[in-house]
């Protein structure tokens, strides 16, 4: 309850501010990297079975109701984020149509489905990976400072919010399928190799004059849906074993987190914890007014996700609202609001 009392003070603070500043945003803008937690239709025109541009994804998205290339029936956490900022627009999707002229002026999308902290795990399904993302980053630099010139493209740069969500792919879609890696590395030392990834990301993120970064810690991954059906045997119960690795994953990130900001003073870096927010959703559901938590809305809700949640699936639910995750990988919107509403608070320190 005290929680959510923070949120709803913290969201109305938020819109009080909007407002005085009479509609300017509270960072000048959004840049998302990452995976398909985020992708926002990068996706769309790669040569890569994760997709999700095709119905019913899409669904309940603002009033269009039809599929962006979003891996959710609506709105992601980062769009509820962006709204939050004071923005009436998404940041477009980097390799979209809409990706040009003013429409940069204010962010873009990056990230892509199936990429990940390991560039390995971005090849595997020919997704767009985070050393991609950076450059092109670097172009969508030079394409707004053709726009509005060096000065302003450097305070737009520094000022900028700038979120990553990584690293669950690498696990769920690289290391615990993939006999090679998982024989070559202990779940601690593939922990190692990708925060080494994420130093170099950040770092990278820095040097290209980032100031702002928001980065999202890995989720309960096993109380995905698809995990359970994959790695929990005959049990219906989140697998303890990559819940574990997850937690453990997320405690050298912090301490890396700690580590990069003592070396730039000048760095605001924060990781956002969702583990404990959607571990809760899962745990508790009838707390935030879910009823579903194991079976996903798509289909059987067991096991699909991109091609295999399509509009032919037999068993998709009619309404999404009720349930936690909408395909076995990726929450509703109904979700996505709840976990933002919850990261909120946690980001404060990046717009102050």
């Amino acid at each position: 309850m005290a929680l959510l009392l923070l949120v709803t003070l913290t969201s109305q603070l938020l819109a009080g501010y909007v407002s005085l500043c009479h509609g300017q945003h509270l960072v000048p803008g959004v840049m998302i990297f990452g995976d398909s937690v985020v992708d926002s239709g990068n996706n769309n025109n790669l040569y890569t079975l994760v997709k999700a541009n095709f119905p019913p994804y899409g669904r309940d998205f603002n009033t269009s109701h039809s599929p962006t290339g979003r891996f959710c029936n609506g709105k992601l956490a980062t769009d509820f984020t962006v709204e939050n900022l004071g923005f009436t627009k998404y940041p477009p999707a980097y390799l979209s149509q809409d990706a040009q002229g003013n429409n940069l002026l204010t962010g873009a999308n990056f990230a892509s489905g199936a990429s990940g902290y390991w560039d390995n795990t971005a090849q595997l399904y020919t997704a767009i990976s985070l050393t991609q993302q950076l450059q092109n980053y670097r172009e969508y630099q030079s394409k707004v400072t053709g726009v509005v010139g060096r000065d302003k493209t450097s305070v737009l740069v520094s000022g900028a919010l700038h979120l990553l969500s990584a690293g669950s792919s690498d696990y769920i879609q690289n290391y615990y399928i993939s006999p090679l890696v998982y024989g070559t590395y202990t779940p601690d030392q593939f922990a190692d190799l990708l925060v080494q990834n994420f130093n170099t990301f950040v770092e990278s993120l820095y040097t290209m004059g980032a100031r702002r970064i928001g980065v999202t810690s890995l989720p309960p991954l096993g109380c995905l849906p698809a995990a359970i059906t994959l790695f929990g045997g005959s049990s219906n119960n989140c697998v303890e074993r990559l819940n574990n690795d997850a937690v453990s994953f997320n405690k050298k990130v912090g301490n890396a987190t700690q580590a990069l900001k003592s070396r730039h003073s000048d760095l605001k870096l924060v990781i956002f914890d969702i583990y404990n927010p959607l571990l809760d959703l899962i745990k508790n559901p009838a707390n935030s007014g879910f009823f579903e938590a194991r079976k996903a809305c798509c289909a059987t809700g067991t096991i699909e996700t991109s091609f295999l949640c399509n509009a032919r699936a037999p068993g998709t639910c009619s309404n999404a609202t009720g349930y936690v995750f909408w395909d076995s990988f990726h929450p509703t919107e109904a979700a996505n609001k709840v976990l933002s509403d919850a990261l909120l608070v946690q980001g404060i320190d990046l717009i102050s």
